[in-house]
């Protein structure tokens, strides 16, 4: 994936003009990677106001922060941010990932900046793009090929690792977060671990599930039958269904995240599920899985174009069992763009 990360930093420079800084000190490693390319345990980069920026790094990824970051300063030191502090003026520092033990060790004036570089991090370019589409092409793909062998007797850990080998298989870096498999009365858990139980005919199995491909992280939930669809099952699995479309079509440049939760919030509620649906409605995805923005009942937001972003409404019903649907998609002006393209029909296998 070529990306300019000097264009990255410039305008996270033009956006210091709203704090009293000379320059910000990064901190965070995810956002240390968006800045300069390099993936490190201990790295830290300052970016000054007037755009140029140095990266501080220890031996052990000093070679390689010399030719992955070939465009900044780089500098050998194993107390990254005490090193950079020295030569920063006035800094501002990421005070969501700073301890208070880091914060008082490094004295002098620092300026707690919350948030900036996951600010820039929101909308995506076409190349962030371009590495989510492939994360969710194998996504969907390790899904087509895995459904099928799903059996009575295979246990919920299984298909878990099922799932996960062949997004490795098909070229993922790796799985992008613990896969979910949740079967029979699991799945009114959302975050249910994959447990030793063997699914069983009459259960919903929910899978919740993503490749991770150039760092980028793919998120997909897909709720199959396995054996006769009781009634109660499928009224669950058609309003999810429909909760879900319409919180997809929600989705657009300018419209506030709490506009898009309740598209989908109402008609779950509606139907008397208001209490079955706890948690939020989506969130955006990229170098984390779980990044901003967040699509909830509650805190003020509005989306703008080229933010990817999941959509996943589910209803859970405590000892039956649960109904989640999810997908990734991209905010675009003509309407969002589907990069998890599996079936949304309920599959009965």
């Amino acid at each position: 994936m070529s990306v300019n990360h000097g264009t990255r930093r410039a305008r996270l420079a033009a956006m210091l003009g709203e704090y009293d800084v000379d320059a910000l000190l990064v901190t965070r490693g995810v956002n240390v990677r968006y800045l300069t390319g390099l993936v490190s345990s201990n790295a830290a980069v300052l970016v000054r106001a007037d755009g140029s920026a140095v990266l501080a790094t220890d031996a052990r990824y000093i070679e390689t922060a010399r030719r992955v970051c070939h465009d900044i300063e780089v500098t050998e030191r194993r107390d990254v941010a005490g090193a950079l502090v020295q030569a920063a003026g006035r800094p501002g520092i990421e005070s969501h990932d700073m301890s208070v033990a880091e914060y008082h060790r490094l004295g002098g004036d620092l300026t707690p900046v919350e948030r900036l570089v996951e600010r820039l991090r929101v909308v995506k370019d076409e190349a962030e793009i371009d590495a989510l589409r492939t994360a969710c092409e194998i996504t969907d793909r390790a899904f087509a090929d895995v459904v099928g062998t799903i059996a009575p007797g295979m246990t919920e850990k299984r298909i878990a690792q099922a799932l996960e080998a062949r997004m490795v298989e098909l070229g993922a870096d790796k799985p992008a977060f613990d896969s979910i498999v949740a079967s029979g009365p699991n799945g009114a858990v959302p975050h249910h671990a994959p447990s030793d139980r063997p699914v069983e005919r009459g259960d919903l199995i929910t899978m919740d599930f993503g490749a991770m491909y150039g760092g980028y992280h793919a998120d997909m939930t897909r709720t199959v039958a396995l054996g006769a669809v009781a009634d109660w099952q499928r009224e669950l699995y058609d309003l999810v269904r429909e909760a879900q479309r319409a919180g997809r079509h929600a989705l657009a440049p300018g419209v506030d995240t709490e506009t898009v939760d309740a598209a989908a919030r109402d008609l779950i509620a509606a139907a008397g599920h208001g209490e079955h649906f706890g948690h939020p409605l989506g969130h955006g995805v990229g170098l984390e899985i779980h990044e901003d923005p967040f699509l909830r009942s509650s805190g003020a937001g509005r989306l703008e174009d080229r933010v990817p972003i999941t959509v996943e409404p589910g209803v859970y019903l405590p000892g039956r069992g649960g109904v989640r649907i999810e997908d990734t998609l991209v905010t675009r002006a003509g309407g969002p763009e589907l990069l998890t393209r599996t079936t949304k029909e309920l599959l009965v296998l």
